[in-house]
């Protein structure tokens, strides 16, 4: 049993590929650049508790969270700035999104959608979005399947 390219040779299955397959095998980690990292580490502590997540290490040039390593780190950089990107993050439920969303916007975020239901390009069914300190777009969220 293999695959063959096209018109190529019949290459064996990379077995070690196909059990490579959650985002967490894939996905190392997200770095997000701060202008002012404890004014955001203050946002960014308040928004991860309610999803169960925690700091790891407390550097003066990065901070970590996650649950048993880090996955979210922020860095401060003096010309940090949005670049469109939006990161999600994953909610243990619905009151984990309110929670959290609740949490940053109290503590330095600005909301771009209160948390509701959603159906969208990988979003989850329930979710609230909103902007960190430095204007960065968030996604908390929790699907169904």
């Amino acid at each position: 049993a293999g695959r063959s390219g096209a018109g190529g040779p019949v290459l064996p299955l990379d077995t070690e590929a196909l059990n490579f397959n959650s985002l967490e095998q894939v996905l190392h980690h997200v770095v997000i650049e701060v202008s002012d990292i404890e004014r955001s580490a203050e946002f960014y502590d308040a928004l991860i508790s309610p999803l169960g997540w925690r700091r790891h290490g407390n550097e003066a040039e990065a901070i970590g969270y996650g649950i048993g390593r880090p996955s979210l780190l922020i860095t401060e950089r003096s010309s940090a700035g949005t670049d469109g990107a939006l990161v999600a993050l994953a909610a243990p439920g619905i009151a984990a999104v309110k929670a959290a969303w609740e949490a940053g916007c109290a503590n330095g975020g600005r909301s771009v959608m209160e948390p509701g239901e959603t159906r969208g390009h990988g979003s989850g069914s329930y979710s609230a979005y909103l902007r960190d300190p430095d204007g960065q777009e968030i996604e908390v969220t929790v699907s169904r399947d």
